[in-house]
């Protein structure tokens, strides 16, 4: 299964990307997270790993696997069967406005399987969550 959402946000980056990267407070603006546990120490980055607790879903550890400061972050779950990849990038535009990218990737023998049982759900929990960042950014203008 593949699914992109992108959302337009008018809002600095910095702001953006500083709601991003503090993923143990995603559930303050998105209702697809319950909770989220970082399980590394230290600044959040490449190899950082995180529990995430979602409605309706098992918990599920990700772990952090490109790293670009202030623009994109992609991080990995791993189950038998199915991988699941989750990249979030920040693109600046020249009239100050700022783009933001969320792609889900799930691959592996279970994935149609998933797909066909919670490819909606995954789906509808992408677009909150790019609802959520937007508004919660545009808000702290």
């Amino acid at each position: 299964m593949h699914h992109e959402v992108t959302v337009e946000i008018n809002a600095p980056a910095e702001t953006v990307w500083r709601l991003l990267e503090d993923v143990e407070r995603w559930p303050e603006w998105t209702a697809s997270i319950d909770r989220v546990e970082r399980l590394t120490q230290g600044p959040f980055g490449e190899g950082s790993k995180a529990r995430v607790h979602q409605p309706k879903l098992p918990a599920a550890v990700w772990t952090v696997t490109d790293f670009d400061p202030g623009r994109s972050f992609t991080w990995a779950a791993r189950t038998p069967g199915l991988t699941t990849v989750a990249s979030h990038d920040v693109t600046t535009h020249a009239d100050g406005t700022v783009s933001v990218r969320l792609v889900l990737d799930q691959t592996g023998p279970l994935a149609f399987l998933v797909a066909l049982l919670a490819g909606a759900r995954s789906r509808r929990y992408v677009a909150m969550e790019a609802a959520g960042l937007k508004r919660k950014a545009e808000l702290q203008q």
